[in-house]
């Protein structure tokens, strides 16, 4: 969503970037390297010379998740950084962080106070999200659903013919907690009744040893015609498979994962949705307007609702209109850029 941001028209405020590239891949995220230090201290620098360059009043920060390398690296950023603006707005993409304190050492916790403390603004993308301004001082809490931009006519689009068959389509990175293995044996549930569907998983996996289950369970229910590893797709690619879909599904229970964008892009161009129960995801998903959602890790509440999908197409069409509708109306990029705008406005006036 910084890319987002950074792409909007804001007629009353300007934003200068400093880029946080700490990991390369996934496989990445959380972990320690030599390679990340470096980068830590030439961004802090880099902030310096912004704040120095440019009189920025206001510090914009995304803060990690509730893991101990993220946790650690933004104490030192923020403890280098934050006594140079009057103001500081946290953007939770990730939630979870403020119960981290407790799992730290005593010595390093007022460290942690004054990195996450006292901020002018907290921003959520949910309200079912952790609270973790509120619980860290800020002085306000405000929620701005993400948004992205339209994209439906850049593509071709289609639905599943009477003969079928449903195309079944899951983005994300391939790892447990994003619900592949739970899809995997609620899609065999699916097949077992008769259906006539295809499933779609585009991402990159997270660990070999994953991808070597996921495909030995598929070849142990005899699958292997019937589910399909894109890879990962970008740009026009990515867009022409959520055209092409007719069920979006996606069970994630991800401990950082707080609205789920890849929501919105089937949104956009009306496809109905099978998701969880989790964090920010019901915020997106309507149960029973624009799709599904079911409890985290149960394949067979996943598969039941796949069912009742693939077997009325004026449910999926109306379903879909109903995503498509609630797409323009809450979650496009103008209104996100509209809202953040409001929000450092309002922290700007904090003192």
């Amino acid at each position: 969503m910084i890319d987002a941001l950074l792409q909007a028209k804001l007629s009353r405020v300007r934003l200068f970037h400093v880029r946080l590239a700490y990991s390369d891949d996934m496989e990445s995220v959380g972990k320690f390297a030599l390679r990340k230090v470096w980068v830590l201290f030439t961004t802090i620098g880099q902030v310096w010379w912004a704040r120095f360059r440019h009189g920025t009043p206001v510090l914009y920060y995304p803060p990690s998740g509730p893991n101990r390398v993220p946790v650690l690296r933004d104490i030192v950023f923020l403890c280098a950084t934050r006594w140079l603006f009057r103001q500081t707005v946290f953007h939770y993409h990730a939630g979870g962080v403020s119960g981290f304190r407790r799992q730290l050492p005593a010595v390093l916790r007022p460290f942690f106070d004054l990195a996450y403390g006292n901020a002018a603004m907290a921003i959520r993308t949910a309200p079912q999200n952790p609270e973790d301004g509120r619980l860290l001082g800020a002085e306000l809490d405000v929620v701005v659903p993400n948004g992205i931009p339209d994209a439906r006519g850049r593509v071709k689009e289609r639905t599943a013919g009477p003969q079928g068959p449903i195309v079944i389509l899951f983005t994300g990175v391939l790892i447990p907690a994003k619900g592949v293995r739970v899809l995997l044996e609620a899609f065999h549930q699916v097949v077992a009744t008769g259906a006539n569907a295809r499933l779609e998983l585009m991402g990159r996996w997270g660990d070999a040893a994953f991808e070597a289950e996921c495909l030995a369970f598929i070849t142990q229910h005899g699958l292997q015609e019937r589910v399909q590893f894109l890879g990962v797709k970008r740009d026009g690619e990515k867009l022409e498979h959520f055209a092409a879909c007719d069920i979006f599904c996606f069970p994630s229970y991800f401990e950082a994962e707080s609205f789920g964008l890849v929501l919105l892009e089937a949104m956009q161009f009306a496809k109905p949705l099978v998701s969880t129960q989790w964090r920010g995801i019901p915020s997106v998903v309507q149960d029973g307007v624009n799709g599904y959602t079911v409890p985290v890790m149960d394949a067979g509440a996943v598969a039941g609702r796949l069912l009742e999908l693939i077997g009325d197409e004026d449910l999926r069409r109306r379903m879909g209109a109903e995503g498509r509708r609630i797409f323009l109306e809450r979650f496009t990029l103008e209104r996100f850029s509209n809202h953040m705008e409001e929000a450092f406005l309002a922290a700007s006036r904090q003192d």
